[in-house]
């Protein structure tokens, strides 16, 4: 199956670079007058930071973008930070992203305040239970996952599907289900009634993302009719082999095959693109919060045993916290 994908470079700014992109991957071609939209950010930490989050003026841009085909537009994330949680209506805030619903007359959500729904699928042997917001389930006809291209410290890469995850309303569930990340992300996309991805390429976060880490500029967007197509080509540009990735490479599923860069529809050679290779450098530190990602019991005594309170502690004795916890938006730029 071919795919398309387009990439633009962005000294021109965000709207021109989506409209072109848009057109030449026809990604709005099959959107119907009056469809409904959902945009997914990552906004995977309290403030702003470049390469982490996505640019809030780039999903701005695309709302402009948007509005040219539908009025029924939705921007959404649900609260973030795992086990040390921080609300998402103050992200939305700070970042100015709550300050387009009245601009633009669109809808700005916290996707853990909404109804959802719980779809029930095998994975290795046993039956999983996954809540999804009913409006991505029963109230949108395109999802755009809007991702940044950066390193993550347990899956190695974080881009259009991993983007996916926030989608979960509940923490506490996301924590229990990251040993099964693969096939829970799998089971996301195929709910979606279509999916493309755009990745925010103006910044990339190398190293020791997905909070922290060292932000690259990298100057390009990139616009997807496929998740997992976006994700292979996102990986050529950052310079990381997709195999590598796991969550990409094996879903867990027969029928899904990940995509190869011969199955994609490329506007231009993307050799011009390619800034410094991206790698992950982990600490001993990052170590013990990986064991917990994969291993279902190790998650369990991380985050939900009664041992897990003084666990963190002792962490945190020898690991400097992503960002202040009791007031996650006093925190201070640290890409060491």
């Amino acid at each position: 199956m071919s795919h398309r994908v387009c990439v633009e470079e962005l000294a021109g700014g965000y709207e021109p670079a989506i409209r072109k992109a848009f057109q030449t991957v026809g990604a709005l071609s099959t959107l119907k007058p009056g469809a409904r939209v959902f945009i997914k950010p990552n906004l995977t930490f309290p403030v702003y930071r470049p390469g982490v989050m996505t640019n809030p003026e780039c999903v701005e841009a695309l709302v402009r973008v948007l509005k040219d085909h539908t009025t029924h537009i939705t921007i959404g994330e649900a609260d973030s930070g795992g086990y040390n949680r921080f609300s998402m209506d103050e992200v939305l805030a700070r970042t100015g992203i709550k300050g387009l619903e009245r601009k633009y007359g669109i809808r700005v959500v916290n996707l853990c305040h909404l109804p959802a729904r719980t779809i029930r699928f095998d994975c290795r042997g046993r039956g999983m239970d996954l809540p999804l917001p009913q409006l991505l389930l029963d109230e949108t006809d395109l999802v755009i996952s809007t991702a940044v291209p950066k390193i993550h410290m347990n899956t190695l890469v974080s881009m259009t599907v991993k983007n996916l995850w926030g989608c979960i309303p509940e923490p506490p569930v996301r924590l229990r289900l990251h040993p099964y990340l693969g096939r829970v992300l799998f089971e996301i996309v195929r709910q979606l009634k279509q999916a493309i991805g755009v990745v925010d390429g103006q910044y990339g976060l190398n190293r020791s993302g997905p909070m922290l880490g060292v932000p690259v500029n990298l100057g390009w967007l990139m616009v997807a009719d496929d998740l997992y197509a976006a994700d292979v080509a996102g990986c050529q540009l950052m310079q990381v082999d997709p195999r590598r990735v796991r969550h990409l490479s094996d879903t867990g599923h027969a029928d899904y095959r990940m995509p190869s860069l011969g199955d994609i529809e490329f506007n231009r050679d993307l050799r011009p693109f390619l800034k410094e290779q991206f790698y992950l450098k982990r600490k001993w530190t990052d170590l013990p919060g990986g064991w917990a990602f994969r291993s279902p019991a190790l998650s369990y005594l991380a985050y939900f045993s009664p041992l897990s309170g003084f666990l963190h502690r002792i962490l945190y004795l020898f690991r400097k916290p992503f960002y202040n916890y009791n007031d996650p938006g006093k925190t201070e730029d640290d890409h060491g």
